[in-house]
C-alpha cells in the first residue's frame, strides 16, 4: 500500500526533517534543561558540521503602514534562506511562541517556521506555515 503525502500541506518538508534530525543530535546530547542559548551554539557547530546552510539572528525590518519602524526583529536562526527556527527552553511552547513565529514569516517572507522546545525530557516541535 503506498501512502501519499501532500507537499502542499508541508511545504520544505525534507529541510525541515534536516533540520529536526540536527535538533534531536542536540538534545540527545545535551538533554534538557539549559539555557537557549547553550542549544543554539549547539546547533550552530551541528550546522557546520552537516554543511547546512544558515544564518544566526538574523535581524528583518518591521513595517507599519509602508513606514520602517525603529525596532527591528531577530529571530534565532534563519535556515536554507527560507525557514525560520525559533529555539526555547521552558515548560512548554505557548501560543505566544507560536504568534511570535508567525509573525516572523510575516516579516522575513519565509514560508515555514520551527519553534523547537529543548526545556522538556522530549523536544517538542512545532511547525508553523504562512
Amino acid at each position: 500500500m503506498s501512502t501519499n503525502i501532500n507537499t502542499d500541506n508541508f511545504p520544505l518538508r525534507l529541510e525541515t526533517e534536516s533540520i529536526i534530525n540536527v535538533c534531536l543530535e542536540v538534545h540527545k546530547h545535551l538533554g534538557h534543561g539549559f539555557l537557549e542559548i547553550v542549544y543554539k551554539d549547539a546547533m550552530e557547530l551541528e550546522f557546520h558540521r552537516h554543511k547546512t546552510f544558515y544564518e544566526r539572528e538574523k535581524e528583518f525590518p518591521i513595517f507599519y503602514k509602508n513606514i520602517l519602524l525603529d525596532h527591528k526583529f531577530y529571530t534565532d536562526f534563519v535556515v536554507f534562506n527560507s525557514i525560520i527556527l525559533e529555539i526555547k527552553s521552558k515548560t512548554e511552547i505557548c501560543d505566544e511562541d507560536l504568534a511570535q513565529a508567525i509573525n516572523y514569516l510575516k516579516c522575513s517572507g519565509c514560508k515555514v517556521g520551527l519553534v523547537l522546545n529543548f526545556g522538556r525530557k522530549k523536544l517538542e516541535i512545532k511547525r508553523v506555515v504562512y
